[in-house]
């Protein structure tokens, strides 16, 4: 594929992932909204996110195989299609069971779309610069998708309706779904009997699904509570039950083969533990900017700007050149380090601090240690993993990040309310509670990156930036168009 060529078809996957990212958060600024007009109850109205989150995090993995068996093109077109067919729904709906149902549908459909963006792009860039600059920008997409989000939710909400925040995916999905088809390399996989195992899938799915609805329920139910243990315990016993069939069926969904890939485990491992820390501090990030500082939306927006502008320069350009030059491990590490300190800093964050010397600075660590650590755990995730295999190990890696994501927050977020409600309980003032209980959260986020770089030095091999397996898998070759 001339290199002119893979580039379109790069834009084309970024578009789709950024789309199905930034609606993972838009509908956040929308539920006031919603809830009025559909007369959502608080319990009720926490399922229009969930729904989401159930069927996208519970079915990644399954759905990067997939892609693997039928071929990743075809998987990314039918998973756009399903996901425009249910935002049109979503937009549509007139009930409250309509709108669940249409977002559980949705997040299916995302999943089925980004679980095999990753094993697409390292099958058309064969050229390690090329694919690391490819890398990078992918990183930054993934990044920069849930602040994207949180602004055009607000804007579509405010001037067109909420109906709109779902009606906007429409056009753009039809689009993409006519350019994709053109763009995008065809490809050939062994087909579903060379992994037809029923039984595994239902496993990975259910196992999957009640981990993350264990989560997302914790702020409802409590970590000790019946609901979360009991779920959770499901989840660990599903997933164990799907191992011990994997290494046992004739024709296993998820060949435990990919696990030999030399960085594979470690990688997933470490992007849980980062994309966790990560996820806790902007969300905290954000409350102790408005809680205790004082900060309107407006303000918090702007504050939050330079992530996203030192984010793009670092994963757009000096990133891929790091990696090439340096290696993904030496790149990763490096941005953790960066990671750590940007928490380690808001720990000293005052009542009345101030943005140039409180804010800021972490910021910045923030944008800098993302933009580089992001596109190398990628990197390393995918290195070595065979052509045939590449849509698994990128679902693999879309499910860790989900996982992580919403594990870090619930965790992070209960931390600090917890420990906030004991000190003003015991009469500390309402603002100096709220800060230290953000300070306790900042500080178990630094210790999570700080495991997160003992897993890498311990668990990833030194690499070089050529990220792909040999080409030696004829079963999965691209297509001439």
């Amino acid at each position: 594929m001339p290199q002119s060529s893979r580039w379109r078809a790069f834009a084309v996957l970024s578009a789709v992932q950024l789309m199905i990212i930034i609606d993972s958060s838009i509908v956040y600024v929308a539920l006031p909204a919603i809830q009025t007009h559909l007369g959502f109850s608080a319990a009720g109205l926490a399922w229009v996110v969930n729904a989401y989150m159930v069927a996208f995090g519970g079915l990644l993995l399954l759905s990067g195989r997939l892609g693997d068996l039928i071929g990743r093109k075809r998987m990314f077109v039918i998973g756009l299609s399903v996901f425009t067919a249910a935002s049109l729904l979503c937009g549509l709906a007139v009930s409250q069971e309509m709108l669940v149902a249409a977002r559980f549908v949705q997040g299916a459909g995302g999943a089925m779309a980004s679980a095999v963006v990753m094993g697409i792009i390292v099958t058309i860039f064969q050229e390690p610069r090329e694919l690391a600059k490819a890398i990078g920008a992918s990183g930054f997409v993934a990044a920069a998708g849930g602040a994207v989000g949180g602004a055009a939710g607000g804007l579509l909400t405010q001037v067109a309706g909420w109906s709109w925040i779902f009606f906007v995916n429409v056009p753009i999905g039809v689009v993409a779904a006519v350019l994709a088809v053109r763009l995008v390399a065809g490809d050939r996989g062994p087909g579903l009997a060379a992994g037809a195992d029923v039984a595994g899938a239902v496993l990975v799915t259910a196992g999957l699904m009640a981990g993350v609805y264990a989560i997302v329920k914790v702020e409802e139910h409590g970590w000790g509570s019946a609901h979360t243990l009991g779920l959770g315990a499901a989840s660990v016993v599903l997933l164990a039950a799907f191992v011990a069939r994997q290494a046992r069926a004739r024709s296993p969904l998820v060949p435990l083969r990919v696990f030999r890939a030399p960085n594979l485990a470690g990688a997933n491992l470490v992007q849980v533990l980062m994309v966790g820390a990560m996820s806790g501090f902007q969300f905290l990030t954000v409350l102790y900017m408005q809680r205790v500082l004082g900060y309107g939306a407006a303000e918090t927006s702007l504050a939050g700007l330079p992530v996203a502008v030192v984010l793009a320069a670092v994963s757009l350009g000096l990133s891929a050149r790091m990696i090439t030059r340096f290696g993904p491990r030496a790149v990763l590490l490096a941005g953790l380090s960066l990671l750590t300190a940007a928490l380690v800093w808001f720990t000293r964050a005052p009542v009345d601090g101030r943005y140039a010397v409180d804010v800021l600075p972490s910021m910045a660590l923030l944008g800098v240690g993302a933009g580089l650590a992001m596109p190398a755990v990628m990197a390393l995730a995918m290195s070595g993993v065979r052509p045939g295999d590449a849509g698994l190990a990128s679902g693999l890696a879309g499910t860790g990040a989900q996982v992580g994501g919403a594990l870090g927050l619930a965790a992070l977020a209960s931390l600090a309310s917890g420990h906030t409600a004991r000190l003003t309980a015991a009469g500390q003032g309402t603002l100096p509670g709220l800060n230290a209980g953000y300070h306790l959260a900042f500080g178990v986020g630094a210790g999570l990156l700080a495991a997160a770089v003992v897993v890498g030095l311990l668990m990833l091999r030194s690499a070089g930036p050529d990220l792909a397996a040999e080409r030696d898998d004829a079963a999965f070759e691209p297509r001439p168009q």
